[in-house]
């Protein structure tokens, strides 16, 4: 292993010194306007170069992560993105290097997109709307802010977003693409309504905006000719990203290179018609009608990460498993297997890998530890045993030894032993349940997966009966995919295998008891559901094998008490008998002790199971583990109630139930052998609870770790490879060359050092995919305090010190309590802090959210001068105010134009809070309209889609009349009047799916934009580096044609979009479309 390490190190080392003459993955590069130098990103700092090409020099060194420069007009400056203050603030420096000045200070992420002119930068963020502003309000839609390079307050420039803008020489007309709404913005080679376009802005007097192109698919990143009459910018209309040329209004197209297999990016141009862009992590430049020249950079560095980092840390452990005697405890951390004592904070390291090591479990000797490990992309099996017979145990050991268990080229993990120590039990293939012989290494297929799916990795269950000859598991059978059952499964591999629940709803997670004369599992059967969407409370049951046991577990304490009292004096008298039996025959004795050793084989009286089956939870609730006591006479479970998840004490004899301890966590319970303690992972830590007493005691210890930040990325890379590989809704991947893109995108991991960087170049290659619900995430730690607001719109047009309201959202600081705060009034003061013209004022609102504040405010009108204290509010706070103000806004307009006719209601998410709200309104403020708009525009998806359309599909079959008063009709729980659907391109993923049904089912008409084909269930998945999130598009929903919904744009019935200038003065055209289909539905009033 040592050596093999070593190797490792070297190959770093040696790509680490090859790195700096040729260098990778230079991101975000821009070409001076005199176009002689090259600003670029590369490992987190800025640099230059020569557009010709040399040594770059550095010019910023910081730790944090410096990104996205931009030159000044006169090129003497770079204003570009960094973090160093905790989220991205914008930062100018001088071309040469020096100490930037930071220009921003909001707590949220600000980019740079250009300079306006020589003392002005535009930059994007998501601080607020105008007022008059009709577009939805969503943190994916920002403002674009102009900012003084002194510094200052930023002043709103376009309510609207405005991504890649390049602004003209005279500085009145701008180009720039949109952002309709969310897709990754690394995706690839689709064609659908949410691809980018670019538009052309006049900036004389009132705006005006003209679409610039027509392509369906992606264009982007536009950048003016030295004419000013014409563009450059980027496009995939004749595949791979290249650079186009269009003129300003033409219906033509130049292409100007002809890069294929990977994008053009980051194009900008120089006065002298340079035009710069970054290919396949390398720089060029090109002038039109010329051949592409590859910018030869040369790095000369100081290297200024590591590829070993040793920490020792106490917490982050994921998984644990128990030894047999409960004096160990194995443990994951960060892909790391290690044991520590119960007692004693001491801690063995059984594995020291980049890759990831999860699903330990204890031999029932407590000699071994078995684990999956994905090693060289590869999931298999592993084994670590203590070497000298003499040690005990791990934590202590000097010698432990590692071994492979299986040798196949498929997928194995979640092994599990046998009790009786001879077995090794596993996953392949992620659902098919094979079994290992130790000794003769044989292996056989015990279920076959075709009776179970896997749509996360570890969400599969199974458990060995006590005589190691059968398995309970989850089981799907046929098409149970939504109401999972649980299966007996005969462990020999004859193919023996009973469905033991057959309920219709989700039964799973079977565990043995009563030494396997019965089972608990978890049901769903009697919990509250959801009234829209999936999921429902759930509860412990009991299902009895065997008559007797069933018996026993129903008597009360005292008949229990008797029958105890007669079974020790049973025993007793059975113990003096085979005292005086020993004394006859030793021999014979040796071979009844042996035989008391032995483990009966189980006998299953399953004819009439189900018949005995009790329900041990008193209450539904969202369950984690349970355990149920060695003797049946307590259950002890986790249950979610309010929030998070606390430990309870059902006691079956006394039928009385008890919080243990609250806020327990929900890992998995491990008790000992007598079931005195219960040990869990939890938050990072791992826990022992003493039953009796509650009380709770943490396992402490110091795990060695050496991360390997290199090594760790390098399998993270190889990990999402693998599993889109394994995973992908279809098998050919949309005929992507997968495994060629891998070899073209690993070639980059030794010259990224950071997750900003990692974070893009896995969503660059898994946008080759051309996939919806993928891409990479990276979560940053953020900034420390946060900058909190107000709840008002400020008059941008206002010039002097303080902050002029114009308008005070409705259930925000200003609105819930009163005060004599109006609009026109001028909060000169927050915390008795001057609010200076010009100055920014977000420094005072730092760290303010949840916290009273204290106001200085005057009264134009009046003349007055008085002081209040208000609670400010978070961001996230604030951007749920401002929905809400959308969506009254909206129901005020279908209101006015239809004289109260129409109802409406916005669908904000497809989940069960969603449905509700829906539902309400339907069938509550709307039931004496005559029709209803039902808007599902920027809806981000979930699961709703039957809800919406069994809800929207009502026909009324009869009325309640009694005496002849109308008063309800059949179904009373269902829409019965006309309805629409308004749609736009930022519906995603069951925001395509339910409009699909709605017009599938002919129900009613869909009004707005095309929806984009994004109908496919998505797992986002943690890496081992929990701030690293990728998803797979997973389960595709194929309609009874054949055709699945992925990449299939649905059309709406009548197509209308929302125009620059009518959505920034206020108007919605597509709800105003809507208004009026409906009213042509329900006619004349009658």
């Amino acid at each position: 292993m040592k050596r093999q390490l070593l190797g490792v190190a070297a190959i770093l080392l040696s790509i680490s010194t090859y790195a700096q003459d040729n260098p990778l993955w230079m991101r975000y590069c821009a070409i001076s306007p005199d176009g002689t130098t090259i600003a670029f990103t590369y490992k987190g700092d800025i640099y230059t170069v020569p557009s010709t090409g040399g040594r770059a020099s550095q010019i910023t060194t910081n730790p944090a992560h410096d990104t996205k420069p931009i030159w000044s007009p006169d090129g003497k400056k770079i204003a570009f993105a960094s973090d160093r203050m905790g989220s991205m603030d914008i930062f100018e420096v001088n071309k040469e290097g020096g100490i930037p000045k930071r220009l921003t200070t909001h707590s949220g992420n600000e980019t740079p997109v250009a300079y306006k002119d020589a003392g002005h930068i535009l930059f994007l963020a998501n601080i607020m709307p105008t007022a008059e502003d009709a577009q939805f309000p969503s943190g994916q839609f920002q403002q674009v802010y102009e900012v003084n390079t002194e510094g200052g307050r930023p002043i709103l420039f376009s309510s609207m977003p405005m991504e890649d803008i390049s602004i003209n020489h005279t500085g009145n007309t701008l180009l720039y693409h949109d952002k309709k709404g969310y897709e990754d913005p690394w995706r690839k080679h689709h064609t659908s309504s949410i691809t980018r376009d670019i538009w052309l802005c006049s900036l004389n007097g009132n705006r005006t905006f003209r679409k610039q192109t027509a392509f369906n698919g992606e264009n982007r990143t536009p950048v003016w000719a030295s004419d000013d009459k014409s563009f450059y910018y980027l496009s995939e209309e004749k595949g791979s990203f290249n650079i186009f040329k269009r003129d300003i209004d033409g219906n033509t197209s130049k292409q100007i290179t002809n890069h294929t297999k990977h994008p053009v990016r980051f194009l900008s141009a120089a006065s002298n018609g340079t035009l710069c862009y970054g290919y396949d992590g390398e720089i060029y430049t090109v002038k039109e009608g010329a051949i592409p020249q590859k910018v030869q950079i040369s790095i000369v560095t100081d290297k200024n990460d590591k590829d070993l980092i040793r920490q020792i840390k106490r917490s982050g452990a994921t998984e644990i498993s128990l030894s047999p005697d409960a004096k160990e405890i194995a443990f994951v951390l960060r892909g790391d297997v290690y044991v520590t004592s119960t007692e004693y904070s001491t801690t063995k390291q059984i594995t020291n890998t980049p890759q990831q090591e999860r699903d330990i479990h204890f031999s029932p000797d407590g000699r071994s530890i078995v684990y999956a490990s994905e090693r060289n992309g590869l999931w298999q099996i592993y084994q670590t045993s203590l070497a000298k017979k003499e040690e005990k145990q791990f934590a202590y050991a000097t010698d432990i030894k590692e071994e492979r268990l299986t040798n196949s080229d498929i997928t194995s993990f979640q092994p599990q032993y046998s009790p009786d120590g001879k077995e090794v039990a596993f996953l392949e293939n992620r659902t098919t349940i094979r079994v290992l012989n130790l000794k003769s290494k044989a292996v056989r297929t015990v279920m076959d997966g075709k009776y179970e799916y896997s749509y996360s990795d570890g969400d599969q269950w199974y458990q060995w009966s006590p005589d190691s000859k059968w398995i309970l598991t989850n089981y799907i059978g046929i098409g149970g995919w939504n109401n999972k059952d649980v299966a007996l499964v005969n462990a020999s591999g004859n193919g023996e295998i009973h469905n033991l629940t057959e309920s219709g709803y989700s039964d799973g997670n079977a565990k043995w008891v009563l030494d396997g004369k019965a089972m608990i599992w978890e049901s769903d059967r009697a919990g509250f559901r959801s009234h829209g969407s999936w999921g429902a409370e759930a509860d412990i049951y009991i299902m009895f094998f065997d008559l007797d046991a069933y018996d026993r577990f129903r008597m009360s304490k005292e008949e229990l008490a008797l029958l105890e009292d007669s079974e020790k004096k049973d025993k007793e008298k059975s113990e003096e008998k085979e005292k005086a039996d020993h004394k006859k025959d030793k021999k014979k004795d040796s071979k009844k002790e042996d035989d008391k050793k032995e483990v009966k084989p189980l006998v299953f009286d399953l004819e009439n199971s189900r018949d005995r089956v009790i329900r041990l939870t008193v209450n539904s609730s969202r369950l984690g583990d349970a355990v149920l006591t060695p003797k049946g006479d307590k259950l002890y479970y986790q249950a979610a109630f309010e929030s998070g998840y606390d430990l309870w004490e059902h006691d079956l004899k006394e039928n009385k139930t008890k919080i243990v301890m609250k806020k327990v966590g929900g890992g998995a319970l491990l008790p000992d052998k007598k079931g005195e303690n219960l040990f869990l992972c939890s938050q990072g830590g791992i826990k022992k609870v003493t039953v009796s007493s509650g009380e709770t005691k943490p396992v402490e210890f110091e795990a060695f770790f050496d991360y390997q930040p290199y090594g760790e990325r390098e399998y993270i890379f190889d990990h999402v490879w693998q599993q889109v590989e394994d995973k992908f809704y279809v098998k050919d991947l949309h005929g992507v060359d997968w495994k060629g893109y891998h070899e073209a995108y690993a070639r980059f991991l030794p010259y990224i050092n950071n997750n900003y960087d990692f974070q893009e170049m896995l969503s660059e290659m898994l946008g080759e995919l051309n996939g919806s619900h993928t891409g990479a995430r990276y979560y940053s730690n953020g900034p420390i305090l946060s900058t909190a607001t107000l709840g008002v719109f400020y008059d941008e047009t206002y010039d002097g010190d303080g902050l002029k309201i114009k308008e005070i959202l409705a259930k925000g600081p200003f609105a819930v309590k009163k005060t004599d705060v109006t609009p026109g009034c001028i909060i000169e003061k927050i915390d008795g802090k001057p609010i200076v013209k010009g100055q920014d004022y977000f420094p005072l609102l730092e760290g303010k959210a949840g916290r009273k504040v204290l106001l200085a405010i005057y009264n134009p009108a009046t003349g007055k001068r008085f002081d209040i204290t208000i609670k400010a509010i978070s961001m996230g706070e604030q951007s749920n105010l401002l929905y809400k103000r959308w969506v009254e806004r909206c129901r005020n307009i279908v209101d006015k134009l239809s004289e109260g006719r129409i109802g409406y209601v916005h669908v904000k998410g497809m989940d069960s809070q969603s449905f509700r709200e829906v539902y309400s309104e339907v069938l509550g403020r709307c039931r004496n309209k005559e029709a209803i708009i039902v808007d599902t525009r920027h809806n981000g998806g979930g699961w709703l889609h039957d809800d919406l359309a069994t809800l929207l599909s009502g026909k009324e079959y009869q009325r309640f009349v009694p005496r002849g008063q109308y008063i309800g009709s059949d179904p009373f729980n269902k829409w019965l009047k006309p309805s629409c659907v308004l749609v736009c391109e930022d519906n995603y993923s069951n925001a395509h799916g339910f409009p699909w049904v709605y017009k599938e089912l002919k129900i009613g008409k869909l009004i707005g934009a095309p929806v984009p084909g994004t109908m496919t269930a998505v797992w986002w998945e943690n890496q081992i580096d929990p701030s690293i999130v990728f998803g797979i598009p997973q389960v595709g929903c194929m309609d009874m044609r054949g055709q699945y919904a992925e990449n299939h744009q649905l059309s709406p019935d009548i197509e209308v979009y929302n125009t620059p200038e009518k959505a920034l003065a206020g108007e919605d055209q597509q709800l105003e479309a809507a208004v009026q289909e409906m009213l042509k539905t329900i006619g004349e009033k009658k």
